[in-house]
């Protein structure tokens, strides 16, 4: 597995891996509000923010180029480097559950190690994701807080989770 930049022609194979209306809000949050997903709703939320230099978004692929899952890297804080947060991770729906979620994790946390001056990854994962949640922790994410969020098919638990980098 590696890590290369997103690409436009990305987001037409990642909008299929959300294949329910729940796994678009564990995935997405409210971010984007409608399911389902259409072809270049992806990227077309994501250009302006990649504009910004603060959001860089990346796609695992394989030796073949083939793409097993994706994630987000942001700063949450305009004036702070310090800290970045991981979002929209996700994997091709054939390969969860066989340790690539963690290998794509660990790639992420290299990632931010190498070219990021962050000392701090954050990320948020709903309590009805515990798949996800376990993954995390698998690596080395804690939780720190906890919070209810409003989504558009009922009120959820979103577990904040940390993970220093030494």
């Amino acid at each position: 597995m590696f890590l290369r930049n997103y690409k436009k022609e990305d987001s037409a194979i990642i909008y299929k891996w959300l294949r329910t209306e729940e796994e678009l809000y564990k995935w997405s949050a409210d971010r984007f509000n409608k399911f389902p997903l259409f072809e270049d709703d992806i990227d077309n939320s994501y250009t302006p923010q990649i504009e910004t230099g603060r959001f860089i978004p990346l796609t695992a692929i394989d030796e073949e180029e083939n793409l097993l899952g994706h994630f987000i890297i942001r700063y949450p804080r305009e004036d702070d480097d310090s800290t970045v947060r991981f979002g929209f991770v996700i994997l091709n729906p054939a390969l969860r559950g066989k340790g690539y979620g963690k290998r794509l994790l660990h790639l992420g946390i290299e990632y931010v190690k190498d070219n990021l001056s962050a000392k701090r990854i954050d990320l948020g994962v709903f309590s009805n994701n515990d798949n996800a949640r376990f993954c995390y922790e698998s690596v080395g994410f804690r939780e720190y807080s906890r919070r209810k969020c409003e989504m558009p098919i009922g009120v959820w638990e979103c577990i904040d989770m940390e993970l220093f980098i030494t």
